[in-house]
C-alpha cells in the first residue's frame, strides 16, 4: 500500500537524528522533494507484490511427544522418491525457513511468522529425498551457547535432562542425540553447531564460510553466518554436507563458484600419515575442566594409534581471537540483526521482506521479552558503534585477516588442528530469572575455542571424544578453508578407531524411535 507522506514532525526527528542542522524553514522546503521520492518506493512495492510467492499449504502441529523440548513444531514434508537421503528424517533449526510452517527463531520478536519461501538448504534436502519432520527449537535469536533462553521452552540434554543441551542449535542436537530424528541442520555464528554437538554427544560440522548457502535462514552477521549438519555419525555428516554444499547464486557470502566434492567418498581415503597440530592455547584455559582436556588428549592418542602424527603447536592469536569475535558479534550483530532488522542493507543477496517487516514491528512491540544475551548485544554493540561510528568493527574485521593468517600458517605445517570443542561438559539448566552474573557465563562462557573459526571461516567439526563423569566431551578438528573433506576424514578415522559413538544410556527410545 502507498506510503503516507511524511509530516514536518517526522522530518524534524530525522533531521535531529542525523544532525543535519536544517532549520524549520529548510525542512519545509525539503518536504515536497522527500514526498516525491516515495513514488519509487510505491512502485517497487507494487512490482514486488506482483511476483512475490504465497506460502504453500503444509500441515504442521504442536509436538505431541517432546520429552527434551527439542521440537518447536512437527510436520511431514516428503522429499523426492529417491536420492542420497531417501528414507531419512531431518529437523531444521527454527531459524531456517520452511514455507508454510511457522518460524520463531526462538524469540517472541519473530513468533507468528510464516515464511513464503523454502531456504536453499530445505530445497536441497527435499530434492535429495529427505523428509523434513519438523522445526527444532533454538535459542532466542540464536545468541546463546546454553539451552535455556529459547522460546517457547528450554531444551534438555539427552544424556541428562537436568542439564543444558547446548546452543544455539539446541533442539537440533537434542533430537539427533536422542534418536528422535536421523539428521538435523544447525547454524553457527559463535559455535552454535559445535557447542550443542559437544554437550549432547553428536557430530557437528561447521563448514567453511560460504560453502553452504545461508539463503532463507535468519541472519545474525553476514561475515560469521554458517549452516551445517548435525548427525550421529561422521559418514552421515559427510553425506549431508554433499547435499547442502554448493553455490545457489542468491547468497553473497558464497564465492562465485565451487568445485563439487564427494565428501562421503573422501572418507574412503585413509587418514594415516596426516599431520595433526595440537593447539596449545586450546587447552588449560581458565574455564577448562582438566577432565575434558585429558579426554581430548586421549582422543589425540587414538589418532596417533590410527597412523596420524600429532605434535603441539602454539598459536598465540587463538587467545586474541575471542576479542576479535566479540566486537564483530556484538557491534556487527547490533547493527545488522537488531537495528537492521536481521538483514541490514548493502547486501547483494536474496532478502526476505516479509520477515523484515514482521520482525521490525515485533522487535519494538515485544523487545522487552528478548533474552539478556540479545540485550547485551544491543547495548554493547550500540554503545561502541555510537562512540566509534563503526570504526571498532572495522578494526576487528581488519584483524580477522591476521587471525586467519595465524591459523593458515599453522595449517601450512599440519593438515588439521585439534583442541577441545568446549572447555567443560554440559552445565545444569538455569532459569530465565537467573541473575546476570549467572545468566551470561552460562549462556556464553564456553565459546572460546569455537568462536574464532566463525571469524576466519575455517571448517571445524566436533566429534564425541569420550565421556567425562558420564557426560560427552568434544574433540574439535579444524582444517584449511574449503578442505572440509580432510576434516571429515580425520573425524571418521577417530570414529572408526573407537568403534563409533554411544547413544545416551537413559534414552534408548524417544517418541517410539530408536
Amino acid at each position: 500500500m502507498a506510503l503516507p507522506p511524511p509530516d514536518p514532525a517526522r522530518l524534524a526527528a530525522i533531521n535531529s537524528q542525523h544532525a543535519f542542522g536544517l532549520s524549520e524553514a529548510e525542512l519545509a522546503e525539503f518536504l515536497p522533494a522527500v514526498t516525491a521520492t516515495l513514488s519509487a518506493t510505491d512502485r517497487v512495492e507494487e512490482l514486488y507484490r506482483a511476483s512475490a510467492p504465497e506460502a504453500p499449504e503444509r500441515a504442521w502441529a504442536e509436538p505431541a511427544d517432546n520429552p527434551l523440548g527439542g521440537w518447536y513444531v512437527t510436520t511431514s514434508v516428503p522429499g523426492a522418491a529417491d536420492g542420497p537421503l531417501a528414507g531419512r528424517t531431518v529437523a531444521l533449526k527454527d531459524n531456517i525457513s520452511l514455507a508454510g510452517v511457522p518460524m520463531t527463531n526462538g524469540s517472541a520478536t519473530v513468533e507468528g511468522f510464516v515464511p513464503r519461501r523454502d531456504a536453499t538448504v530445505a530445497t536441497r534436502l527435499l530434492a535429495a529425498g529427505a523428509t523434513i519432520t519438523g522445526k527444532a527449537v533454538c535459542e532466542d535469536l540464536c545468541f546463546s551457547g546454553a539451552s535455556f533462553t529459547s522460546r517457547p521452552w528450554p531444551v534438555r540434554n539427552p544424556w541428562d535432562p537436568s542439564r543444558a543441551a547446548g546452543g544455539s542449535s539446541s533442539g537440533s542436537a537434542a533430537l539427533v542425540g536422542s534418536g528422535a530424528v536421523d539428521l538435523a541442520v544447525g547454524g553457527d555464528q559463535g559455535g552454535s553447531i559445535r557447542i550443542p554437538s559437544a554437550f549432547s554427544g553428536t557430530v557437528g560440522h561447521k563448514p567453511t564460510h560460504g560453502l553452504v548457502p545461508y539463503t532463507g535462514a535468519f541472519p545474525i552477521e553476514a561475515t560469521i553466518d554458517h549452516l551445517g549438519p548435525i548427525t550421529r555419525t561422521v559418514s552421515d555428516a559427510a553425506l549431508m554436507l554433499g547435499v547442502l554444499a554448493g553455490v545457489d547464486g542468491l547468497d553473497a557470502r558464497q564465492p562465485t563458484s565451487l568445485e563439487p566434492v564427494d565428501y562421503l567418498a573422501a572418507l574412503g581415503t585413509s587418514a594415516a600419515g596426516l599431520r595433526v597440530g595440537i593447539v596449545t592455547e586450546g587447552f588449560g584455559r581458565p574455564e577448562s575442566d582438566p577432565g575434558v582436556d585429558r579426554t581430548v588428549r586421549e582422543a589425540i592418542d587414538t589418532l596417533r594409534g590410527a597412523g596420524l602424527t600429532a605434535e603441539e603447536v602454539s598459536i598465540p592469536w587463538h587467545l586474541d581471537g575471542m576479542a576479535v569475535w566479540n566486537v564483530i558479534a556484538t557491534e556487527g550483530a547490533a547493527y545488522q540483526m537488531v537495528a537492521g532488522n536481521a538483514y541490514g542493507m548493502n547486501y547483494p543477496g536474496l532478502y526476505d521482506p516479509e520477515l523484515i517487516a514482521h520482525y521490525a514491528r515485533q522487535r519494538i512491540e515485544r523487545g522487552a521479552e528478548l533474552s539478556k544475551t540479545v540485550k547485551l548485544v544491543g547495548l554493547s554493540g550500540g554503545y561502541t558503534f555510537g562512540h566509534g561510528g563503526g570504526s571498532y568493527y572495522g578494526m576487528a574485521r581488519n584483524l580477522a585477516f591476521d587471525l586467519r593468517a595465524a591459523y593458515d600458517a599453522a595449517l601450512g605445517s599440519y593438515d588439521v588442528l585439534v583442541m577441545p570443542t568446549l572447555p567443560y561438559t554440559a552445565p545444569e539448566l538455569i532459569g530465565l530469572d537467573a541473575d546476570l552474573d549467572s545468566y551470561l557465563p552460562t549462556a556464553l562462557g564456553m565459546v572460546g575455542n569455537c568462536a574464532p573459526f566463525d571469524v576466519t571461516g575455517h571448517p571445524a567439526a566436533s566429534v564425541p571424544a569420550g565421556l567425562v563423569d558420564g557426560l560427552p566431551a568434544g574433540l574439535m578438528i579444524v582444517g584449511k578453508r574449503f578442505d572440509d573433506a580432510t576434516v571429515l576424514r580425520v573425524a571418521h578415522t577417530f570414529e572408526q578407531a573407537v568403534g563409533g559413538f554411544p547413544a545416551p544410556p537413559a534414552l534408548t527410545t524417544v517418541g517410539g524411535q530408536q
